[in-house]
């Protein structure tokens, strides 16, 4: 085997788990599957994988060796039928990071469409709040909310979402009066850290107000300022699609109507210096119709 014919031969066995499965796959022997691994260590001069009794795992040096290797093997097959001027299907892994939230309400629940349209497609989703190091961890595409301070990164904008002012009704009922941005300095405020502030700037019309909130409660997760609120525990200022499944139910309801927050946009984020694979363009294409229809940057409910 060439080169590439060995790295793809070590991609195949990392992710299916054994030289067996990869040779199926693969159309091959178990023997050249394994005889093409153990050159590829040998020209590498690092062990790639552990053999036991138990199976096949990568060692760290092969995970690292896997994650870039996998993209480039991804990006060959795809670049060969662009060639062939056949139409691009979609297939092996697409690895995504998604907040947590986000995916939860907007994500997965719509998830099932994609899988079927695209059956040959295994998809990872990170769900996490932390901002990935897509090189580094091998990540795809990313969606991201909020402003962006990363440029080491392709970005595409696909919605802009409403910030409002959030609780919900059975706390408003035994809480002070609440009908200017300076009320809110009255009530605790639940605050998100990875993306709050504690002076929001209000509009209306030509009107424009700081305020300085009084928090009780600072989270790191945004599943958690969404437990906080929906357990009565004071308002918290965040993107409507937040709790749009609350909102639409009524068991969360926006205040201060009157006044506007500055909106939240949400990015699909790649990364830089390689072309963006069809299966990630796919993916948010997709994510862009969860929000709201797709087309350029959507309002985000």
């Amino acid at each position: 085997m060439d080169r590439l014919q060995a790295m793809t031969a070590f991609v195949r066995v990392v992710e299916t788990g054994s030289f067996t499965a990869a040779a199926r796959r693969l159309h091959l022997g178990q023997p050249a599957v394994s005889k093409a691994v153990s050159q590829l260590e040998r020209e590498l001069g690092v062990q790639l994988l552990l053999r036991s009794a138990h199976g096949l795992t990568a060692t760290e040096a092969g995970q690292r060796y896997f994650e870039r290797v996998a993209r480039i093997i991804a990006d060959t097959e795809e670049a060969d039928a662009v060639a062939r001027n056949s139409l691009v299907r979609l297939e092996g892994r697409l690895r995504v990071a998604v907040p947590t939230t986000f995916g939860r309400v907007h994500i997965i629940p719509k998830l099932g469409a994609f899988l079927a349209l695209h059956p040959k497609l295994d998809v990872d989703i990170e769900l996490d709040d932390r901002r990935v190091d897509l090189v580094a961890e091998g990540i795809d595409v990313a969606i991201r909310l909020g402003t962006l301070n990363d440029s080491s990164v392709v970005a595409k904008r696909l919605a802009s979402g409403r910030c409002s002012v959030m609780a919900t009704p059975a706390y408003m009922k035994s809480a002070p009066v609440l009908e200017q941005p300076e009320d809110l300095m009255n009530h605790p405020c639940i605050l998100y850290t990875r993306g709050g502030t504690l002076k929001p700037v209000f509009h209306r019309d030509a009107e424009e107000r700081k305020v300085t909130l009084r928090t009780r409660l600072r989270l790191s997760a945004a599943e958690g300022v969404r437990a906080a609120v929906l357990a009565d525990l004071g308002f918290t200022l965040a993107a409507d699609f937040m709790f749009r499944p609350e909102l639409e139910n009524g068991s969360v309801c926006r205040y201060l109507q009157d006044w506007s927050l500055p909106s939240v946009d949400l990015w699909a984020l790649y990364p830089s210096g390689r072309l963006t694979s069809a299966k990630a363009r796919a993916f948010t294409d997709f994510v862009a119709r969860c929000v709201n229809g797709g087309g350029k940057a959507p309002e985000v409910g």
